[in-house]
């Protein structure tokens, strides 16, 4: 299938400079960027820098982006799903996961999480595709933003609301471990419904849940 990368960019004034949303960014364009030292929720900086690299070389791969000159200060990235998870089993080419969101410290309270997301889904580009995020509490920076888990569970509900991305039950094992955990879905309007039932075959082992 076709997966619809049409480049759209934002600019935000910020104190005496700007930050720039740009995104889906080729990998040869973002290869002349840098990663901000705080990006390190996931993995060491460089370490993600050369995910973020991999992820948008990949043909269903996106990464869309805030940066302060060359300097990455927030991202959210769109793949397939790990090959090692359930969501893979269905083998579906539309179905894709929007996997890490990330902001540095400093840049936190802009409104670039909701922003970049937004530019994710600008132009219809991805109402071909089921988008789906899993939101697990442990990898929550509750320490940093001084939030409860039920507080940045909801502050995650909204920010994936922003792009009509709703909760959906499932019986998957770590979602089901903590109350806070959940699955956000979004389908696409050009999604079949072939698509929609494979897709609820994948949430629910136990078939007789839905």
């Amino acid at each position: 299938m076709e997966h619809v990368k049409l480049y759209h960019s934002q600019v935000i004034p910020y104190q005496n400079g700007e930050i720039i949303l740009e995104g889906p960014v080729p990998p040869e364009r973002l290869r002349d960027y840098s990663m901000h030292p705080d990006l390190d929720a996931f993995r060491r900086p460089k370490e993600q820098f050369e995910a973020l690299v991999e992820i948008a070389g990949l043909p269903e791969g996106r990464i869309v982006l805030a940066r302060v000159s060359t300097q990455i200060v927030g991202y959210v990235t769109f793949h397939y799903p790990d090959e090692m998870e359930r969501w893979s089993e269905g083998n579906m080419e539309d179905l894709v996961e929007l996997g890490a969101i990330e902001v540095a410290d400093d840049y936190r309270g802009l409104g670039l999480g909701k922003k970049l997301i937004r530019l994710a889904f600008e132009d219809g580009q991805l109402e071909n595709v089921i988008t789906f995020t899993t939101e697990y509490y442990w990898h929550w920076d509750l320490e940093k933003s001084g939030l409860t888990v039920w507080q940045y569970r909801d502050m995650m509900e909204k920010l994936m609301k922003s792009v009509d991305m709703v909760w959906y039950a499932t019986d998957d094992p770590e979602i089901c471990s903590h109350p806070a955990n959940c699955l956000m879905v979004r389908i696409g309007k050009n999604v079949p419904l072939s698509s929609v039932e494979q897709f609820d075959r994948v949430r629910f082992r136990q078939r007789f849940m839905y």
